[in-house]
């Protein structure tokens, strides 16, 4: 019986395979001659294996712990959220103490000092320059540190939730 045969016959739809799903009987198996000697051709290559000598870094389970405590909003997560706004707070505030009072005594310093009142650089009068023009640079030299500081908080909390 050809193939063309076996189209006509199934009304051009092919049967399955009679043995499909079924296993084969022990006697039936087919099993390889295995030779104790030395092969009288070389071996096949092996295959190429492409070796990876990092592996990826995995996320330890304490610190995956710690994230799901953030993320979950838990008793431990909210204290460590906690302790981070109090570290940038208590930055800020010393921060803005640092700059009232260098701001503030310059004018304590002018009226108990008159003398420094009456001083005049290009024809402006040393008070105008002190509390007009300096305090910006001041100002800007202070929103600069203060950003580092909280970075580096930031960086330190990050630091400590992952290890």
């Amino acid at each position: 019986m050809t193939d063309d045969d076996l189209y006509s016959s199934a009304q051009g739809i092919r049967q399955p395979d009679p043995t499909l799903g079924k296993k084969p009987l022990p006697s039936e198996t087919v099993r390889p001659a295995v030779s104790l000697s030395t092969p009288a051709e070389p071996a096949a290559k092996p295959r190429r294996q492409r070796v990876v000598l990092a592996a990826p870094r995995r996320m330890s389970s304490a610190s995956m712990r710690a994230r799901v405590e953030l993320a979950e909003q838990t008793s431990w997560g909210k204290l460590l959220v906690k302790d981070l706004v109090k570290v940038q707070l208590r930055a800020g505030l010393l921060l803005f103490g640092l700059v009232v009072v260098a701001l503030g005594v310059l004018p304590l310093l002018f009226h108990h000092a008159p003398e420094l009142a009456a001083w005049r650089v290009i024809g402006i009068p040393l008070p105008w320059i002190v509390l007009g023009i300096l305090p910006f640079p001041l100002l800007f030299g202070v929103g600069l540190w203060y950003n580092r500081l909280a970075e580096r908080h930031e960086r330190d909390f990050v630091a400590m939730i992952e290890n």
